[in-house]
């Protein structure tokens, strides 16, 4: 069952109440527990066995507990050094007692903004090449990542998209220090957004997994570069249980019967009590 996270932390603090934790079931992989909410797992694990000289790092930005719906949990578990950062208290105090026995990996308490990033990053010593970058903060993550890679360059990112927003549309929220997520529909980037920043940044997109992008670095031999368009249909759009693990999404399903120039007037319509804080356009 997906649970999202305004229920989730909901049920968490009743259970909490009662002296009781709620944690995810985990279905067994080939390779053992799945932590990732979807296969971004085995993704990552692939993309990274097809890269030479990875240096096993991990940056989390966005951790939550650390391993729950992780995609860096299997690398601290194999012995990756790096930094896990994380704003919510209670998810915080998760991460920390289930990191304890990683003695490589530091944790931040922090939120982290596109001011505030490298400086954060800075201070805990990563390196400027580290292996892998995940990156999930729910709000102004296009600037934040643009941020990252203006100083560090990850062999690999998988940063979450707002797949409710098909291409050709480039949307992205605007840095706002009072935003916080409302648990509504407004957050994060499309893949176009992604998309274009990637090329700027000297990165291309090679794989989608229902709301999760990856990004490989245009120097590293890998897979070839997808279009956006491409990679919508064959990591979202063609997934038949989409809406049954999604199911939020149906929603938002209209949008792909407009044409791009409507779906860009309709989301200017629909997110109007956020007018100025976003970017919207083809």
């Amino acid at each position: 069952m997906n649970v999202s996270r305004p229920l989730r932390n909901l049920l968490q603090s009743t259970l909490n109440e009662a002296g009781l934790e709620l944690r995810r079931v985990r279905p067994k992989g080939a390779n053992g527990p799945i932590y990732s909410n979807f296969e971004e797992q085995a993704i990552v694990q692939q993309l990274l066995d097809g890269l030479k000289d990875v240096r096993r790092y991990c940056v989390d930005i966005g951790a939550g507990d650390g391993e729950s719906h992780s995609n860096s949990f299997p690398l601290f578990s194999q012995g990756w050094a790096g930094l896990s950062v994380e704003c919510d208290p209670e998810n915080f105090a998760r991460l920390a007692y289930r990191y304890r026995e990683f003695s490589e990996s530091a944790l931040s308490r922090s939120r982290a903004t596109p001011d505030s990033i490298v400086s954060l990053l800075a201070g805990h010593e990563v390196p400027r090449l580290f292996g892998f970058l995940s990156l999930d903060i729910d709000s102004f993550d296009n600037e934040v990542l643009r941020a990252i890679l203006n100083r560090y360059r990850p062999s690999l990112i998988c940063t979450e998209i707002n797949e409710k927003i098909p291409p050709p549309v480039r949307f992205s929220v605007r840095f706002d220090e009072d935003h916080r997520w409302a648990g509504d529909h407004f957050y994060g980037q499309s893949l176009c957004m992604l998309e274009k920043l990637a090329r700027e940044k000297g990165y291309r997109l090679v794989a989608l997994e229902y709301n999760n992008a990856f990004l490989l670095p245009d120097e590293i031999a890998g897979p070839p570069a997808v279009s956006a368009e491409e990679l919508y249909f064959m990591g979202y759009l063609s997934k038949p249980d989409r809406l049954g693990r999604l199911p939020w999404n149906r929603e938002m399903e209209y949008l792909r019967e407009l044409s791009p120039e409507e779906m860009v007037v309709e989301l200017k319509r629909y997110f109007s009590n956020y007018t100025g804080r976003f970017i919207c356009e083809i």
